[in-house]
């Protein structure tokens, strides 16, 4: 949703829906109830997560007690301080006054967030269930419904006089809140009369929320036909990694005869949720279709520009000659699109344990930084990872903050494939940076897109890395590297085409409606465009566009993926080059949270995003990888 003065409230921040990855997987249906014992899992078998951290069930009734104390403590606290910041802060003593009115505010934004990551979680665990669905919905309601009466905060202390706040943040309890008191006034000029506020933000329920939950839904119930089986979404799109070509193929049609089925639904879904954000944007004043985005990242336009300009202009020399290597691998002049992920014939074949990518993962944190493996470790031993494939569960992947006073959860969709370990340290990697942020509290500990990926692609690298280093076989060395750089192609290359899609499908819906046909040739263009002459598109492609979660619940999220990789290349060429000390500055950086900007975060390795030719230290390092791969032929 677009960043206002109501973004800070609490139905914003705890019930919006993790930001997943596009990986795959799913077994056993979820238990309506969590597990009341940390019983371990039996040898071999994948774990699931224990959610009774939150709650023992959805029908615990701690649950409607805390419903009932939010929505007592958003009437008690909207009483003692509506229409009063202004005078009170500006008396003597106002600091004092205004740090315990946000403390108070932070303690009802922590328990929202406890009961709304709840809700979320089982809900991701079995979209399908109706009971599920039902408390996802009434928990929404409810957060939504209590947190009206905290819409006026965030809008007055917006309206304090520059002066006025400055002098009452001298008072060192106001002074710990200075980052987010300075973070939320950004938005000031964006913010609406109250009691649109209040429309805005009760109508997201019956508006983009409602959306929302339709696709997820749609999505979770989608079965596609495949070799005489009916498949959920998440094992059709692991058989285009398959290393039957037959399978492969026999995926990509059944994903697309079923995606066209249900192209109506789809097109409605983005058609409505763009004609939201452009009512939304229009009365706020945001200029471009993605501005929203960038104050929201606290990132500025034009250092996404930059970013996009370069890596569109590297296509020819990433992507388009990467997947030349590739067909020429596979004996062929062009691949047809549901081969661009096969596996390499010279990739190695079997599955990879779970313990054995537990293994890999901490092995790769520990050499790094003790304190880090301690911290990804907790994650196995404490049940905070739900790794299964079940019918409904949520695909992709994702780690969950949930709120300061518990812990962050991961779930996966784990089917043994390196890609897969690769996941597990991206995910482990969110997780280990919401463990260090939570320290700052549940205003102060999201941290801003900008940097939300970087600690997740650094896993990833630093567990390729040392794979790589382990490796002594040439072909396997071969592998890696290909498998790299399909993964970081995936992270830059297409996250940049998918931003181009969003940007193209937004600008042309505030001129009416798009058919899902005209979707399909701006899905084409940039894909076109991004993966090259070596991809041949064959007919049902137009379509794949209607399963990517992003599009729907983040919109123009996607940028981060990319931003977060080059600023991962660049850090980790620091890190290669300096080694003493640099474990120590990166987990301050991780720390940090959301109180600093990604200017001053990044400033003590010597990297600065605004440099013009910054993206292209990044984008330089894929590259090199290419080089290596056309060495070896």
């Amino acid at each position: 949703m677009p960043k206002s003065a109501s973004a800070k409230s609490v139905s914003a921040k705890s019930t919006r829906k993790p930001a997943a990855r596009n990986t795959a997987v799913v077994k056993k249906p979820l238990r309506k109830t969590a597990p009341k014992a940390a019983a371990k899992p039996k040898a071999g078998q994948l774990p699931e997560w224990n959610l009774a951290d939150l709650y023992t069930s959805i029908t615990a009734p701690e649950i409607a007690r805390d419903l009932d104390r939010i929505d007592a403590d958003c009437v008690a606290f909207e009483v003692a301080y509506k229409g009063k910041l202004a005078d009170e802060t500006a008396k003597p003593n106002g600091g004092a006054w205004l740090a315990e009115a946000i403390r108070s505010y932070e303690a009802i934004d922590d328990l929202a967030g406890r009961l709304g990551s709840y809700a979320g979680l089982i809900h991701a665990g079995n979209t399908v269930d109706p009971a599920i669905s039902k408390f996802y919905g009434d928990v929404s309601e409810r957060i939504t419904a209590a947190s009206v009466h905290l819409l006026f905060f965030a809008l007055e202390l917006n309206r304090i006089e520059d002066e006025v706040i400055e002098r009452a943040m001298q008072t060192p309890e106001l002074g710990h809140y200075r980052p987010w008191i300075e973070d939320s006034r950004k938005d000031k000029p964006y913010q609406l009369e109250d009691r649109v506020e209040q429309l805005f933000h009760e109508k997201s329920q019956t508006g983009y929320g409602a959306f929302n939950r339709l696709f997820d839904q749609t999505i979770a119930g989608l079965r596609f036909k495949v070799g005489g089986k009916e498949l959920a979404i998440e094992p059709t799109l692991t058989l285009l990694q398959d290393r039957d070509a037959a399978k492969r193929k026999a995926a990509g049609q059944a994903l697309a005869n079923t995606f066209k089925a249900n192209e109506r639904t789809f097109a409605l879904i983005t058609n409505t949720l763009a004609k939201d954000k452009e009512i939304s944007d229009r009365w706020r004043g945001f200029q471009d279709v993605a501005d929203s985005r960038h104050l929201n990242n606290r990132v500025e336009r034009e250092v996404v520009d930059a970013l996009v300009t370069s890596v569109r202009a590297a296509y020819p020399k990433l992507s388009h000659r990467y997947y030349q290597l590739k067909a020429k691998w596979f004996g062929k002049k062009k691949l047809p699109h549901w081969d661009r992920n096969a596996p390499l014939p010279f990739a190695p074949t079997g599955t990879i344990s779970w313990s054995d990518a537990q293994d890999m993962v901490l092995t790769a944190y520990g050499a790094f930084s003790p304190k880090m493996a301690d911290i990804a470790k907790r994650f196995f031993t404490d049940r905070w990872i739900d790794a299964p494939v079940r019918p409904g569960k949520a695909p992709g992947a994702f780690s969950h903050p949930t709120t300061p006073s518990a812990h962050p959860y991961v779930l996966m969709n784990y089917q043994g494939k390196p890609r897969d370990v690769m996941t597990l340290a991206h995910e482990l990697g969110h997780g280990v940076h919401q463990v260090l942020a939570a320290k700052n509290g549940a205003l102060m500990a999201p941290t801003p897109l900008t940097l939300a990926e970087t600690a997740s692609v650094f896993g990833e690298m630093l567990t390729f890395r040392r794979l790589l280093a382990q490796t002594k076989s040439p072909k396997q060395r071969q592998a890696l590297l290909a498998g790299k750089v399909e993964d970081m192609i995936n992270t830059v290359v297409r996250q940049i085409a998918f931003y181009s899609f969003e940007r193209a499908v937004h600008t042309e819906r505030r001129n009416g409606e798009l058919t899902a046909e005209r979707i399909g040739q701006l899905w084409l263009s940039v894909q076109n465009e991004s993966l090259g002459p070596a991809i041949e598109i064959k007919p049902g492609y137009e379509n794949f566009w209607m399963y990517i979660p992003h599009f729907i619940h983040s919109p123009f999220y996607v940028y981060a993926y990319a931003f977060g990789d080059c600023l991962v290349n660049s850090l980790y060429a620091v890190y290669e080059h300096a080694q003493e000390g640099f474990a120590e500055r990166y987990l301050a950086m991780l720390a940090a949270g959301g109180t600093k900007h990604y200017s001053e975060l990044l400033a003590p390795f010597g990297l600065d995003a605004k440099d013009p030719t910054f993206w292209d230290g990044g984008l330089s390092v894929i590259a090199g990888m290419i080089d290596e791969l056309e060495a070896m032929g």
